[in-house]
């Protein structure tokens, strides 16, 4: 995207009214304090539609920051799909990465002190990917590591909660794992790594992990924390084992903004629908590629697709967004959809856990925010 891009786009009253309505009764009903959301879809010219706007304060203070288009929020778990598994689908396309590949013959300590009866040998990154490697959902371990090489070996030791490939369990501690496992095949730290092969070839120039302190105070703040690290969260990553892991892991960490996740999602759509005008010369994607990432994955009955998600009955998706498409939330109220099918890709930043994780308003929202997009367009 060219600098015109952070600029808000024209408010287009007719055409989003509905959304608007869905994001002001949002922040009146306190589910966040402010929002950046994003829409890039296909025209029947050349040109496809890119509409960026915001809405509301970085808190619920009168004389908080406004928030705007551009404004960088802690993308949480987006991470999963905007680094850690777009670095896995470009190693995988360019043969670097077998996506059966046991997780022991990356990282052999996965085994150690095990039982063959544990299971743990039958773990392949296919399984981390589509979160059934039997791995629990998530564990608190910065109550109780030290640092983060304590961490990661706690990590490598957790038992399998269930069967490799039998059941599906969203999994943090998988995408620790894996994001790991990627460090021992690229040899470098995964943010160096992203940084450089994918987020500035697509001049993606306001995404990145650990953001400097000077950057800090432009970033909406995500949380009091009262029990951990007793200071306000603010452009550090709100997640505790991230924070941890040097504030850089595969499952959380990432920073970013409205303009460049739609660059990302245009680079997905120009790989999948032919001629689809994003402007980029990056050509990082090949159709395959997407297509295999994009398959649900077992067991049957799952929504997960090779890192990502897909829509399902009760999905943040809403109602419009087509079987053919691809997504991810965060637990800081952000989410990332893309429909390969017809070319639409919508964002929504908000920070919905200040000042505490109380609220779960968002879970109403984002549905009813996309519905309102895709019924727009």
């Amino acid at each position: 995207m060219t600098p015109e891009d952070l600029k808000p786009a024209p408010v287009q009253p007719n055409r989003f009214a509905a959304a608007y309505k869905v994001l002001s009764d949002a922040i009146a009903a306190r589910a966040f304090p402010g929002c950046a959301f994003g829409i890039l879809a296909s025209n029947q010219d050349a040109h496809p539609l890119k509409y960026c706007d915001a809405m509301g304060n970085f808190t619920y203070q009168a004389d908080s920051p406004r928030v705007a288009p551009a404004t960088v929020y802690d993308l949480a778990s987006v991470t999963k799909v905007v680094a850690t598994t777009a670095a896995t689908m470009l190693l995988q396309q360019r043969g670097l990465l077998h996506l059966d590949s046991h997780l022991a013959d990356l990282l052999p300590e996965f085994l150690s002190g095990r039982s063959p009866a544990d299971g743990a040998q039958q773990v392949k990154l296919r399984h981390l990917l589509a979160h059934s490697s039997g791995l629990p959902g998530y564990v608190e371990f910065f109550r109780t590591a030290s640092d983060s090489t304590e961490l990661l070996q706690v990590c490598l030791r957790l038992p399998l909660e269930s069967e490799t490939g039998t059941r599906t369990e969203y999994s943090d501690p998988g995408f620790i794992l894996l994001g790991k496992a990627l460090e021992t095949i690229i040899r470098e730290p995964l943010p160096s790594w992203v940084q450089r092969e994918i987020f500035h070839p697509l001049g993606m120039t306001s995404t990145q992990f650990c953001p400097p302190p000077a950057e800090r105070i432009g970033i909406p703040p995500t949380e009091e924390d009262h029990s951990f690290r007793r200071r306000i969260i603010q452009g550090e990553v709100q997640d505790e084992n991230a924070w941890l892991l040097q504030g850089a892991a595969g499952h959380a960490g990432l920073f970013s903004n409205v303009p460049d996740l739609l660059t990302f999602a245009g680079e997905i759509l120009n790989a999948q629908l032919k001629n689809f005008p994003t402007g980029s010369k990056a050509n990082l994607f090949h159709p395959r590629t997407v297509q295999l990432f994009a398959e649900r994955q077992g067991p049957e009955g799952s929504s997960r697709a090779l890192g990502w998600d897909t829509p399902s009955e009760s999905s943040s998706s809403g109602h419009h967004f087509s079987l053919h498409s691809i997504g991810h939330l965060g637990f800081s109220g952000c989410s990332l959809w893309i429909d390969l099918e017809v070319g639409v890709a919508v964002v929504l930043l908000t920070n919905r856990t200040w000042p505490n994780r109380e609220s779960q308003l968002i879970r109403e929202v984002r549905p009813a925010f996309n519905d309102a997009i895709r019924e727009a367009l």
